[in-house]
């Protein structure tokens, strides 16, 4: 009983500590986030709440797991490199899904969306082994991540789902193009972090700045950023009808 009493049940969090203050602020706003995107479900068409709800759930996963690496990062003051996967291999795959959800308007197939999630995976699981696993063997299991990564990059921006989205036209198509602009340049961070993670490659491009500090503020970028073009297609559209 004395252990509970003496168990601090919030992290300190030291105030020259930009990590962990990072990692507080993803938290809160991918939390007020999804409440948004929660609360907000019940004032579209009924084809787009399902889009909502997923947006919801990408942001509320990832603040559940910010506030796991917060504590982490508190406790050990090291990059919470397992449970930041972990979160990846839940939202990344949904971010995929959002593509599948928006063109289904112009026929899109499940086979597109299983096809996004497998090579999302892909790209994660190997990153995993490449900078938690088999650090020796980093720059091989990175090529295979990247290979998925421009996979996922080709089929949205010159594949079968741009061609549904021309289809689609108008705010769909407008919306597709701002998703695919966040994977193109919003993604782009992870592949770059792992490099700047990987010893004796490119562990100097940041110039110092903590790699948990890029991925924070990059992390609630993309999902809040992924999950506000959703909703403003959702606008658009039930306006629309």
């Amino acid at each position: 009983m004395n252990y509970l009493l003496n168990f601090p049940l919030v992290a300190k969090v030291a105030t020259d500590d930009y990590v962990g203050f990072t990692f507080f602020v993803g938290c809160m706003a991918m939390m007020a986030a999804s409440v948004f995107f929660f609360l907000s479900m019940n004032s579209f068409d009924k084809k787009w709440r399902t889009s909502i709800l997923v947006s919801g759930l990408i942001t509320f996963i990832a603040a559940v797991h910010y506030w796991y690496m917060r504590d982490y990062w508190a406790a050990n003051m090291e990059s919470p490199t397992f449970f930041r996967y972990v979160d990846w291999i839940l939202t990344v795959p949904l971010m995929c899904v959002e593509f599948y959800l928006i063109l289904k308007i112009a026929g899109a197939k499940k086979a597109l969306m299983w096809k996004l999630i497998f090579l999302s995976v892909i790209m994660l699981i190997t990153g995993y082994i490449g900078e938690a696993v088999d650090i020796p063997n980093a720059q091989i299991w990175g090529l295979v991540s990247g290979i998925a990564y421009f996979a996922i990059v080709y089929e949205i921006w010159l594949g079968s789902a741009k061609k549904l989205a021309v289809a689609a036209g108008g705010s769909v198509l407008q919306a597709h193009k701002t998703l695919c602009w966040f994977v193109l340049v919003g993604w782009a961070i992870y592949p770059i972090g792992y490099m700047a993670g990987t010893p004796g490659w490119y562990d100097g491009i940041f110039g110092g700045l903590s790699l948990d500090v890029v991925y924070n503020i990059g992390d609630a970028i993309n999902k809040i950023g992924f999950g506000l073009v959703i909703y403003n297609l959702a606008v658009q559209q039930t306006e629309k009808a």
